[in-house]
C-alpha cells in the first residue's frame, strides 16, 4: 500500500497544488479530492499515475479547491468513455450536496453525449454519514465532520488488520470524529499555519488549525504517524524544516510534513 500526497497547499497557494491525494494498492487506487484546475492531470502524470486508472475517487466537500480538479477528471473520463478510449467503469462519491453540485456542472459544461455515461459508466454516488464501503478491496467509512462551513465528509479506511488510515478532511479535529481517529495508524490532518504565526494568518478566523493544534490531537489520539498538508505556502521552502520544529514540541509519533508529490509506504 502506498499514499501518495499529490498536493499540500490550501485554497489561494501558488508555490504549491491544492491539497489532494491517491491510496494506491498495486494496481487499485483511490483518490481523494482533485484541487483546483486540471493541474491535477500534471500532477498525476508527474507521480506517475495516469488518471485513467484512479476508478475510485472520493470528494470530501465543495470548496473550488477540492471539487474543481474533479470536473477536469470527469471531462476527461467521459470524452474518453465517448471515444471509445476508456475501457470498463469508475466511480465518484461524495455526499448529497457534493454529488448534486458536481452534475449540474458537468451538465453545464459537458455535452450531452458525454453526459449520457453519468451513472451508466461513471458512477456518482451519494454516501450517507458512518456508511461504510469496498475501495480497493479495503473497509472504507465514510463520516460527517460536521463542519461550520461547507457540509464535509472525511473518511476512515482499514487498509490491514489492525492498521487505519483517517482522513480528517480539512477543517479542525472535532470530537464526533474520535472512533474513527483514535489510535490511527496514520492520521491526515489540516494545519493551516504555524501557532507561532497565527496572528499573521489568522487560521482561526477561516477555522482552521495551526501545526501545535494538529500535533496536539494526534499526541491526544494516539496516532502512531501524523501528515500535515493543506497549509500555506509563504514559509514553503523552509516549511518541512518550521513545521516539523513546532510539532516535535508537542507530538511524539511520526511526523511527516509532506511536499507535493512525495509518497509513503503504508
Amino acid at each position: 500500500m502506498k499514499l501518495t500526497i499529490l498536493g499540500t497547499g490550501n485554497a489561494t497557494v501558488t508555490e504549491c497544488y491544492n491539497t489532494c491525494f491517491v491510496i494506491s494498492d498495486n494496481d487499485r487506487h483511490f483518490m481523494v479530492d482533485g484541487g483546483g484546475g486540471n493541474t491535477i492531470l500534471h500532477q498525476l502524470k508527474a507521480a506517475g499515475l495516469n488518471w485513467m486508472d484512479m476508478r475510485d475517487i472520493f470528494v470530501t466537500h465543495k470548496h473550488i479547491d477540492h471539487l474543481l480538479g474533479i470536473i477536469w477528471m470527469m471531462r476527461m473520463i467521459l470524452q474518453n468513455m465517448n471515444r471509445g478510449k476508456y475501457e470498463g467503469e469508475a466511480t465518484i462519491y461524495g455526499h448529497k450536496e457534493v454529488i448534486r453540485i458536481l452534475k449540474e456542472m458537468a451538465g453545464e459544461v459537458l455535452s450531452a453525449k458525454e453526459m449520457k455515461y453519468i451513472d451508466d459508466r461513471l458512477h456518482m454516488v451519494v454516501v450517507e454519514d458512518g456508511e461504510e464501503r469496498e475501495i480497493i478491496g479495503k473497509k472504507v467509512t465514510f463520516f460527517d465532520i460536521h463542519s461550520t462551513k461547507a457540509k464535509q465528509f472525511g473518511f476512515c479506511m482499514e487498509y490491514a488488520e489492525g492498521k487505519k488510515l483517517t482522513c480528517c478532511g480539512d477543517e479542525p479535529y472535532n470530537e464526533c470524529e474520535q472512533k474513527y481517529a483514535k489510535n490511527s495508524t496514520w492520521l491526515l490532518h489540516e494545519a493551516f499555519c504555524l501557532f507561532s504565526q497565527a496572528d499573521k494568518f489568522k487560521p482561526y478566523e477561516k477555522h482552521h488549525s495551526t501545526v501545535k493544534d494538529a500535533c496536539e490531537l494526534a499526541q491526544k489520539l494516539e496516532a502512531e504517524n501524523l501528515i500535515l498538508y493543506h497549509t500555506e505556502d509563504k514559509n514553503i521552502s523552509r516549511r518541512k524544516e518550521l513545521y516539523t520544529e513546532e510539532g516535535r514540541q508537542y507530538y511524539k509519533g511520526n511526523l511527516w510534513i509532506p511536499d507535493d508529490l512525495e509518497t509513503y509506504k503504508l
